[in-house]
């Protein structure tokens, strides 16, 4: 039987020595590490993180604000909001959340926001960054994995590492961190052939397609290292991962739970950003 990754718990004691620092940074630099996120609409599943991320960044001593704006907002409307966050300066890290609605081309808004506030990762610059092995902002889902990995140990290098989901939120990024710790790496997708035996070569497997209870025990070598990066609703509303969690744990040696596994690392990412942005900032006031 795997043992489970528990990423709430990992999370917590991040987010707690993270308050320390921030208190640190307080008292040394006056400096308060500010994040805004911008909310856009009432998608359910969206209000939730917000909320989630909203209490947690309140909780480590960040100004925290979250500004919700209408549905029917113009993309114009937006990119003005995203204007008046990047000139102030109390504000290190700056989240519009996604999706956003069909009338707002993403692109644009993802343009406009700073690369230095940009605490999500997705802006062309921190991606060209990250692929050219000058990282300044990673996208938080993969690097919440990677630190969960680390945590509990799990060895990276030579080992065999399959993503499914090719993303510029999750999957591509992810691929590329297993990379830079010298695995050797397959990125799959939903036109990838003979899935399930591809998936079976894996020591780690990193499930991120977003369709849920997709991947069974057929999917998964026998000692596997699991990692479910889905967030979906069965048809009683319960809230599932895109991993079959009883079956394959049975044969996992590791597995992360949905809830309480990447959620809280993804979050804890987040914060771990802003605060370095406002580290960043601190010191370069001082030159």
């Amino acid at each position: 039987m795997a043992q489970i990754i528990d990423g709430k718990g990992l999370a917590q004691q991040i987010q707690h020595e993270l308050s320390k620092k921030v208190q640190l940074l307080k008292s040394q630099h006056g400096v308060v590490p500010g994040l805004v996120v911008i909310l856009v609409g009432d998608n359910p599943a969206s209000q939730v993180y917000v909320r989630n991320k909203e209490r947690s960044a309140l909780a480590a001593g960040f100004l925290s604000e979250t500004v919700r704006l209408p549905e029917s907002t113009t993309e114009e409307a937006l990119l003005n909001v995203v204007k008046k966050y990047n000139q102030d300066d109390r504000f290190h890290g700056i989240l519009v959340q996604l999706p956003l609605p069909e009338h707002i081309n993403e692109q644009n808004v993802l343009l406009a926001i700073n690369p230095e506030k940009d605490v999500d990762g997705f802006h062309p610059t921190n991606m060209g960054n990250l692929w050219s092995g000058n990282r300044v902002m990673v996208p938080c889902t993969p690097a919440g994995i990677m630190k969960m990995l680390e945590a509990y140990q799990v060895e990276i290098e030579g080992k065999t590492a399959v993503v499914i989901g090719r993303s510029n939120i999750v999957g591509k990024p992810m691929a590329h961190l297993l990379i830079e710790q010298n695995a050797t790496v397959t990125l799959t997708h939903s036109k990838t052939q003979n899935l399930p035996e591809v998936c079976q070569t894996a020591d780690i497997l990193v499930v991120a397609i977003g369709r849920g209870h997709f991947v069974t025990k057929d999917f998964v070598k026998p000692g596997a290292v699991v990692i479910d990066v889905g967030m979906n609703r069965d048809e009683n509303g319960k809230l599932i991962g895109d991993v079959k969690f009883d079956e394959v744990a049975e044969i996992a040696s590791l597995i992360t739970p949905v809830p309480g596994g990447v959620g809280p690392m993804t979050i804890t990412m987040l914060l771990e950003q802003t605060y370095k942005a406002a580290l960043r900032s601190s010191s370069s006031k001082e030159e």
